[in-house]
């Protein structure tokens, strides 16, 4: 083998693994950019299930409240006070998680 064969490969070896360590560099960054996209998401979701619990909270009170009152002023008093408390038990639940 002559020095310029040797050097052609040696350089032909070089632009590959510059062109692998291109390729890695740019799979960890898409995979970074999914890890970001997945927390976003499960961020997202959290909130999703926050807000469908608090519809179902708000569906179960008006239940109650018109089962319980029998007049709309009495109604709504007895739906803010519910609503009242549910929100201390959330805190309460939040603290107790702490």
């Amino acid at each position: 083998m002559s020095d310029q064969s040797t050097l052609q490969q040696i350089q032909s070896i070089e632009g590959k693994v510059r062109q692998l360590v291109q390729q890695y560099q740019a799979g960890q960054e898409r995979l970074q950019a999914a890890h970001q996209e997945i927390a976003r998401l499960q961020q997202v979701i959290q909130e999703k299930d926050a807000e469908i619990k608090n519809f179902q909270n708000q569906d179960n009170i008006s239940k109650i409240v018109q089962t319980i009152a029998v007049d709309t002023a009495s109604s709504t008093e007895l739906k803010l006070k519910i609503n009242e408390y549910l929100r201390e038990i959330d805190k309460c639940i939040a603290y107790l998680r702490e």
